[in-house]
């Protein structure tokens, strides 16, 4: 029997699980992790498409969203304007 390694991006194929994957993730993870996470989340749009919406280069995104990288601020907001998602701040429950 053969096995294939999981890859989130394949999942996130609607805005609706594609907010509830990244809300997940800013809810329970890091900072890193949401970087992977916007990371996922372009892979799984299509990186030339969200290249081409942010103006930056297939191999900048994907260096910028890997791992361990640390990106600047823009380029987050540019990437989650590119793939449709908006940061909300809602008050915290006590």
């Amino acid at each position: 029997m053969e096995t294939t390694k999981f890859d989130i991006a394949d999942y996130l194929d609607s805005n609706e699980m594609i907010a509830e994957y990244l809300n997940s993730v800013l809810e329970e993870g890091n900072e890193s992790d949401v970087v992977v996470a916007i990371g996922n989340i372009a892979k799984a749009i299509g990186m030339t498409k969200i290249a081409e919406e942010t103006g930056m280069s297939r191999p900048s995104l994907y260096k910028a969203l890997s791992d361990g990288a640390k990106p600047q601020f823009s380029t987050i907001m540019k990437v989650l304007k590119a793939v449709g998602g908006q940061i909300q701040i809602n008050p915290a429950t006590a």
